[in-house]
């Protein structure tokens, strides 16, 4: 904490004093400490814009979060009376922002933002636009324990003033930067412990040489009962030169293991090229052609028709015949006791199939397109078949069916001495992992014209990734430095891979660089502005990356361009069957907690602990305004009145698995929780929520 005992010797008057002080202090930094030693700064100071201005508030000047905070005494006329060192000042309103300094209690809850739904029933990605400090501590509510992956690329403190400590910039000038990053990242990474599952997860970080020796110590003794190791990775073929110095061509990935996890193996080593047919990879895909264009019912007629399966049973009955183009779908008449599959995407939009019905026919006949799990719910089951390709592969050899899966696909393997797949090795270099085409270049097809620094390759994230969850078809995965949302990308291709349903958590916050910064101040804009909020890195960056991969589509609504390389090649317009919800962290009054206005904005976070699936319940009242007694979904219920608990536990799905009893009463709750089937979450609330969830008291470190 050396710059706070400066400045706390600077105040001292006395000058004998003043000197004999810090002649001791510097004998005290000069004692030999062993481990990694850095200053432990103060934390972070936090704004709460949601916060009213009145009355005993905390503030500081909206563009001047580094500058001393002071009291507000009074309010009037939108103006504001503050009390400070060098007295009584009024300031506008509008001019200030209500802050908390370390340790004082503030309230988390997440605004909704807007949603992608074209994953159907699977559960969501979150992405949040928050500080991460706060969304770490937010995140103990609902995944404590749970999280099986974090990757994170953190700043990598190359003293270009591109992060801040304390709201302001850190530079190369600055004698103190070491330590502030490492504070920095000490605080996050304590948290982020409490959120892995310690009998089986995996920490990643990535990083350059910068900080590299410090950043292992600081794993080391952060995470003791982990195994760590270091993979050097090559990323910039073209190399990054210094005046008299090598070219440095690498980054390095620092993976911690907890309890039992291993590294997946995978068809390269990383450390060359995979050979050509090294493993069957992936053998089934969807047999309905979605996005944009030729994909469309119009476009196609002649391959949109109908599948009939039994209702009862969901067993396949016939392929119909292309409807014709005018024909709508509600005035079809299936065969008596039929239900229908149509070629539509999660959307409802009428799409196609990939080949004609006597094709179908034929594929499902054969084993080479198979009819998946039936939901006895939708009346549905998924067509999924298998590629020209790997057909050719069979037809040659390199596969062979060793027989017929529970829904009647064939199964197959390599064939003996085709190929082997590898452990990771410690040393990658693939052509893949190369930033600047597979970052950089691929980032601009998603939002053309946007740029952002520095992105990691997709196809080098998806890698890094399958190593600590390629396995993991259900994995839950954590990335609060986010970025350019490539995270959140990688983890829906590797589902499209396998099939699985992992999804991901990311936090990214709004700021502007400090170029941008200053060219909006120069127009007189400043942080909170529509302009200035418009251009910040979730809504410029982040958000619409994220959108248009899933979606396929930019954010000038065109089809994205080009095809995806590597492991899994499909047009990038085809986008992903996933689901995303967008969320802002925000800070609740502690007044409008107490008047029981909260429930809207701490919604979402009873949703993502509940899995992320199905719809947010955000109504607590009715039309009248009157607190309804419980509300419920599929997948998990809040009950707000514990004597109606009879009625609640009756009308519970059997699908559910969380639920939330708002409740200050102890015995009322083990009461209900004791009527509540086995096997189901249950969560205590207290009635205003403010001991539930308060965050910044200095637990988290």
């Amino acid at each position: 904490m050396a710059d706070e005992l400066d400045a706390l010797l600077a105040r001292v008057d006395d000058e004998a004093l003043r000197r004999d002080l810090a002649a001791q202090i510097t004998k005290l930094r000069q004692k030999r400490q062993f481990g990694l030693v850095f200053e432990e700064h103060l934390p972070e100071r936090v704004a709460l814009p949601q916060h009213g201005i009145r009355r005993g508030t905390k503030v500081v000047r909206r563009d001047g979060m580094e500058d001393e905070q002071r009291v507000v005494l009074r309010v009037r006329s939108g103006h504001a009376m503050l009390a400070g060192p060098d007295g009584e000042e009024t300031v506008p309103v509008e001019d200030l922002v209500a802050v908390a300094e370390f340790g004082e209690p503030i309230y988390p809850g997440l605004k909704r933002l807007g949603s992608i739904e074209r994953g159907g029933d699977k559960p969501a990605h979150v992405v949040i636009k928050g500080e991460n400090y706060h969304a770490l501590e937010a995140l103990q509510f609902t995944h404590a324990g749970k999280v099986d992956c974090i990757y994170i690329d953190p700043p990598y403190n190359t003293g270009a003033r591109d992060w801040k400590y304390n709201n302001d910039y850190v530079d190369g000038d600055d004698a103190y930067r070491h330590s502030k990053w490492l504070a920095f990242m000490q605080r996050r990474l304590l948290l982020a412990k409490k959120l892995l599952n310690p009998e089986d997860s995996v920490l990643i970080v990535t990083i350059d040489e910068k900080e590299r020796s410090k950043l292992e110590l600081l794993l080391e003794q952060t995470f003791r009962s982990a195994e760590i190791q270091m993979a050097t990775a090559v990323t910039n073929h073209a190399g990054s030169t210094r005046p008299g110095r090598l070219s440095r061509v690498e980054e390095n990935i620092f993976f911690a293991f907890f309890g039992d996890a291993v590294t997946a193996r995978w068809i390269t080593s990383m450390l060359e090229e995979a050979k050509e047919d090294a493993t069957t990879g992936t053998l089934w895909f969807s047999a309905i052609r979605t996005g944009p264009g030729s994909a469309l019912r119009e476009a196609r007629p002649n391959l949109f028709y109908p599948v009939h399966l039994d209702g009862e049973t969901g067993d396949l009955l016939s392929v119909g015949e292309p409807l014709e183009p005018d024909e709508p779908i509600d005035e079809y008449q299936p065969p008596a006791g039929a239900t229908v599959l149509w070629p539509l995407a999660t959307s409802g939009r009428e799409q196609t199939w990939r080949f004609s019905s006597s094709k179908m026919r034929e594929f499902l006949a054969a084993g080479t397109a198979r009819l998946g799990q039936w939901n006895p719910e939708t009346k549905s089951r998924p067509i999924t078949y298998m590629r020209p390709g790997t057909l050719r592969k069979i037809e040659e050899g390199t596969f062979v069916v060793t027989g017929r899966d529970q829904y009647g696909g064939l199964e197959v393997a390599l064939a003996d001495g085709a190929a082997n797949t590898s452990t990771p090795a410690t040393v990658w270099n693939l052509r893949s992992h190369f930033a600047r085409d597979y970052g950089t270049k691929l980032n601009r097809r998603f939002i053309p014209g946007r740029d952002f620094p520095y992105p990691k390759s997709l196809y080098a994230v998806e890698d890094t990734l399958r190593v600590a969850v390629g396995s993991k078809p259900n994995a839950i995965v954590l990335d609060f430095f986010v970025g350019s949302g490539t995270t959140a990308h990688a983890v829906a291709r590797l589902n499209r891979q396998d099939g699985g349903t992992r999804r991901s958590i990311v936090v990214t916050n709004n700021e502007v660089s400090e170029e941008e910064a200053r060219r909006l101040a120069a127009a007189g804009h400043r942080t909170g502005d529509a302009a200035w909020e418009r251009l910040g890195i979730f809504e410029y960056i982040t958000r619409p990356r994220i959108q248009a991969a899933i979606t396929g589509i930019t954010p000038e609504g065109e089809p994205v361009n080009g095809d995806y390389k590597f492991t899994d090649e499909f047009p990038m317009a085809e986008g992903f069957e996933e689901n995303v919800e967008f969320v802002e962290l925000e800070y609740l009054d502690a007044e409008a907690v107490e008047l029981d206005k909260a429930f809207e904005a701490i919604a979402p976070l009873l949703w993502i602990r509940a899995g992320s699936v199905g719809p947010v319940l955000t109504e607590s009242h009715d039309s009248a305004g009157r607190r309804k007694p419980y509300v419920m979904s599929e997948h998990y219920a809040v009950l707000f009145n514990s004597d109606r608990w009879r009625t609640f536990v009756e009308k519970l799905p059997e699908s559910l698995t969380h639920v939330f009893v708002v409740t200050d009463s102890a015995s009322e709750f083990a009461n209900v929780a004791a009527e509540l089937p086995d096997g189901v979450d249950v969560v205590r609330l207290y009635e205003n929520y403010l001991s539930t969830f308060a965050i910044n008291t200095g637990a988290g470190s």
